[in-house]
């Protein structure tokens, strides 16, 4: 298959607001597909590369060579070009991967091109999204949406039932079944602003838990092998050899368990999540990690219990299947009720020792597997700082010709960190910016411009943006020694003053 055939499908995809008219594009260009180009065409879709990570980065697409007149790219041989570009490696390795995607550029069309670089900074917003692709694979399968939307739960991935469906039809979604060591994809969590409000939200009457700010674990044991899979389903058994010895240790044969692992201080209360994350992440002699930094595990949830597959089951259905099969030890805390004020007790005792919040649960839904379904409703506090705009980047994708991922900083009076009365960056963000608030900053931010180049712009230190936050981390790649976690953009200020916005000291004392 082409590559301009995938460009031209992305480019009348993202023109059209029609749910149905963009399933039809898709599900025409899945028809067209040969077998082998189903994994990567699946990908492209999504908004991904096979590679996941192919070492480029926003540098890498300036200056772009002019586009070819004339298709000739194909999808696999493409794909091939990021397989090369991910290998690179050593000294001078950025300047080869931009030297190597600017040959496969110089060789896109104009609309290749856009679907590439859209790729490359994961900036592809065509509206393909997982719902619409997986409504196109029925389509074009002649299969019920449900029925592939429930193998590609137990599959992990849409890429392996779409090859199944488009070459067997309904025949192929037969081989996709729950499989101890075979990971699954998780259920998620919706939102709400109060545990009061997430309790009424799964039906007034809900399973209250800790929500925990660790590593998301499914552990699956099939006698005597464990295997440890993160949110992403990334194997990391060989990391967390303490979970594959506690699992061992319980009862019973076979167990699909759902649960968080988290490091703790010697008074319970969780480390910082990048203590963490920087065990589970970081391939180190695991005996010498183990004894700096053991790990816990705590279960929410089991799939399966010795041959008993439990996705299916009601909410506490499984929860009593858990209890059965996990000490309480290895459980996390749990609250069933329906009141608002025990609630919101039990949210305050969550906080307090240190955790992120609490996730309200209903008690007679299935798991739903990959979906955020309403079933599970998290409560997190809302932490804001008003920061101040220090510079943009200009967007890609969908966002060129825009100023988009924000430069924050905080002021810094006393001069710490530099000059007395400046400001030190934060961290950065694009998200939360809409199409509407995206056009006003360009221009606001252009007008207050003091320096620019291809890739950004810096602007004079007034504007002022209201920012939301899940918690303070510490970084050594800004001066302050800080960063933000899931910085978003609420609004922008303008009743505050730059000297009215927080202080490096106010975003500290959050840390």
């Amino acid at each position: 298959m082409l590559l301009a055939a995938v460009a031209q499908t992305s480019d009348l995809v993202a023109a059209t607001a029609s749910r149905s008219a963009k399933v039809g594009l898709v599900a025409d260009l899945l028809r067209r597909a040969r077998p082998g180009d189903v994994p990567v065409l699946v990908a492209y879709l999504s908004g991904q590369l096979t590679q996941r990570r192919s070492g480029v980065g926003y540098a890498a697409l300036r200056d772009l060579p002019a586009a070819a007149e004339t298709a000739t790219l194909e999808l696999l041989e493409v794909d091939g070009a990021f397989d090369r570009i991910a290998a690179v490696s050593g000294a001078g390795a950025a300047l080869e991967r931009r030297r190597q995607l600017h040959d496969l550029l110089a060789r896109a069309t104009g609309g290749e091109q856009r679907l590439l670089t859209g790729l490359v900074s994961s900036e592809l917003r065509q509206g393909a999204l997982e719902g619409v692709l997986l409504a196109a694979v029925a389509t074009a399968g002649g299969v019920g949406e449900p029925a592939v939307r429930g193998a590609v739960t137990l599959a992990g991935a849409v890429a392996p039932v779409a090859a199944a469906v488009l070459a067997e039809g309904s025949a192929g979604l037969a081989r996709f079944r729950l499989r101890p060591g075979q990971p699954l994809r998780p259920m998620l969590a919706q939102s709400a602003g109060s545990a009061s409000d997430a309790l009424e939200r799964v039906g007034g009457v809900g399973g209250l838990e800790w929500k925990l700010d660790g590593i998301r674990v499914q552990v699956h044991r099939l006698d005597g092998e464990v295997s440890v899979f993160t949110r992403t389903l990334d194997d990391i058994t060989e990391r967390v050899p303490e979970l594959a010895e506690e699992v061992l240790a319980l009862p019973g044969s076979s167990l699909v368990l759902d649960g968080e692992v988290i490091a703790l201080a010697p008074d319970g209360r969780p480390l910082p999540f990048q203590v963490t994350g920087s065990r589970v992440g970081r391939r180190l002699d695991v005996a010498v990690a183990r004894e700096r930094v053991p790990l816990s595990a705590f279960f929410f949830d089991a799939l399966h219990v010795d041959g008993d597959d439990l996705v299916a089951e009601r909410g506490d259905g499984r929860w009593a299947a858990l209890e059965a099969a996990v000490p309480a030890a290895l459980r996390v805390p749990r609250l069933v009720t329906g009141s608002a004020e025990e609630a919101e007790r039990f949210f305050a005792a969550a906080v307090a020792r240190g955790h992120e919040g609490v996730v309200a649960k209903s008690l007679s839904v299935p798991y739903a597997l990959g979906r955020r379904g309403a079933g599970w409703v998290k409560v997190k506090p809302v932490h804001t700082l008003d920061l101040v705009v220090l510079a943009a980047e200009w967007g890609h994708g969908r966002r060129t010709g825009v100023l988009s991922n924000l430069h924050l900083g905080a002021r810094d009076p006393d001069g710490s960190y530099g000059p007395p009365g400046g400001f030190v960056m934060l961290g950065k963000t694009f998200k939360g910016l809409t199409d509407a608030l995206l056009a006003w900053q360009t221009e606001q931010l252009l007008a207050r411009a003091v320096d620019q180049d291809r890739s950004q712009v810096r602007v004079r230190p007034e504007l002022v943006v209201e920012v939301a936050f899940d918690g303070v981390q510490s970084s050594s790649r800004y001066p302050s020694g800080l960063t933000l976690r899931f910085a978003r953009v609420l609004r922008y200020r303008p009743d505050k003053t730059a000297a009215e916005s927080d202080t490096v000291a106010a975003v500290r004392a959050l840390h």
